[in-house]
């Protein structure tokens, strides 16, 4: 009680590295909205009781009204932490868009709520339209080593560093090395299948962030 919960929630996300996502704590949230429901409940219980009483909820200074004000401040704090931890990890997961593309990995949709990941994909959506109206891809994937997101070890092969010298041809051939699976979106709002040892010809923006994950391999010549 008493906003206990709700800093553990805060603890929890801080001693995380930065830049990192933990799991959803979905049952320590749930357990911090039950416990604002409870104070809520029992402020009106007090502010009820002091009306009843004929007295001035306003200007009384007594028991009531001090319990009463401990559990208004119990929910404001237990807000307070709630919104410091869906806030900062709204920005995680934002971020997630420019180190990785517009496609997350399965390692790290497990650890988003349903909420997040539908809030992933129309940040992703909205990137892509207003990319789309610009002509400028906006986006640049890193390679796994520099980026804070713990992929699988690619082949050297397939390691792919950031080209910051824009390509001859935005098209690029490609080979699948890890099955990837059916109906990916690609930029074009088209879907496509990736199964292992298939050859595609593809936007190299879209295939970008597979050969940084090690799903992919450029073929040149």
């Amino acid at each position: 009680m008493y906003g206990s919960k709700a800093s553990q929630l805060v603890k929890e996300f801080a001693s995380g590295e930065k830049g990192q996502l933990t799991t959803y704590n979905n049952d320590l949230i749930r357990e911090v909205v039950a416990e604002c429901t409870q104070h809520h409940l029992d402020f009106q219980s007090l502010i009820r009781k002091m009306q009843e009483e004929g007295l001035d909820i306003q200007t009384a200074k007594n028991a009531d009204h001090y319990g009463a004000l401990i559990h208004h401040l119990a929910v404001v704090r237990n807000k307070r932490c709630l919104m410091a931890y869906m806030y900062n990890r709204a920005e995680i997961i934002r971020n997630l868009l420019w180190k990785i593309g517009h496609m997350l990995p399965q390692e790290i949709k497990v650890k988003l709520c349903s909420t997040e990941e539908e809030h992933f994909k129309n940040h992703s959506k909205a990137l892509k339209n207003y990319m789309l109206k610009v002509e400028v891809d906006l986006t640049v994937v890193t390679s796994p080593s520099s980026s804070p997101i713990s992929f699988p070890s690619p082949s050297p092969a397939s390691t792919h560093a950031p080209d910051m010298v824009p390509p001859k041809d935005p098209y690029i051939k490609v080979r699948v090395i890890d099955d990837i699976g059916e109906g990916i979106l690609l930029s074009d709002d088209k879907s496509a299948n990736f199964a292992l040892h298939s050859m595609h010809l593809l936007k190299r923006t879209d295939a970008e962030q597979f050969i940084a994950q090690g799903k992919m391999e450029e073929l040149k010549g």
